[in-house]
């Protein structure tokens, strides 16, 4: 059965070309991929002001991708933006986020994980997320490397010299037995760091996409999926039609 998987860059981005290549080279043979951004609004998200613009145009396209037959959608960015509201909204569509595929991977590959990342701007966030999925027994560090993120691709050399320098603290002071590379446009850098430094490097842009192709299996194969029940309960359609709000999601 095949799976079609949308990777959403939520935010204006020149990488989507770049994202798609990367991703396709690991993708299983059933897995069809696309990679869209925004078409306008800000080209990063490291400001709580920016996540909140993007959070109704990322609702937006996973309503369109559920009515597009997608199986998954991946919403790119490492703080997760609008992850539990798309979930809220969607029927069958599997949505997951960076974060949190990579913090699960990362707990079950080692006891404690740390997390580099550009500015010291992203800690409180990051934290928050941590918490909030429940992995604060295996945070061993936040560490920031002094980058923003659109400059993490533009010297890659310098970019994994910076992170080798956080990692090796954090594994050496810290006592992490996993890094995970806080960033989605960290992609592609993770091969060489883990032949550098001996221990589990995640890609936090390939684990949620890994780990949409595993979420869409679970529910193909086992009919698991998220709690609509509860937690996940979508809006009641007849306030949605009442409140004019069919056209935002």
């Amino acid at each position: 059965m095949r799976r079609r998987v949308l990777y959403i860059e939520p935010a204006v981005s020149q990488h989507v070309d770049s994202i798609k290549g990367y991703l396709s080279q690991f993708k299983g043979p059933e897995t069809d991929l696309e990679v869209t951004c925004l078409t306008e609004g800000p080209r990063h998200l490291e400001y709580y002001s920016y996540g909140s613009l993007v959070v109704p145009k990322i609702l937006k396209i996973i309503k369109e991708a559920e009515k597009e037959n997608f199986d998954a959608a991946i919403i790119g960015c490492f703080y997760d933006p609008g992850l539990r509201e798309s979930r809220e909204i969607v029927e069958k569509l599997v949505v997951t986020a960076p974060a949190e595929a990579s913090m699960h991977i990362a707990a079950t590959l080692g006891q404690r994980f740390s997390i580099i990342m550009g500015r010291s701007k992203s800690i409180p966030l990051m934290r928050e997320n941590v918490i909030k999925y429940g992995f604060q027994d295996h945070l061993a560090s936040l560490l920031p490397i002094g980058m923003e993120v659109l400059d993490l691709q533009i010297d890659p050399e310098e970019t994994k010299r910076r992170i080798v320098q956080a990692a090796e603290k954090a594994i050496e002071q810290d006592g992490a037995k996993v890094i995970i590379l806080g960033c989605t446009h960290q992609f592609g850098f993770y091969k060489d760091l883990q032949d550098t430094l001996g221990v589990p490097v995640i890609d936090v842009a390939l684990a949620a996409f890994h780990y949409a192709e595993f979420l869409v299996d679970l529910r193909n194969k086992h009919g698991w999926y998220f709690d609509k029940k509860t937690e996940y309960q979508s809006p009641p359609q007849e306030e949605i039609e009442a409140w004019n709000l069919s056209d935002l999601f």
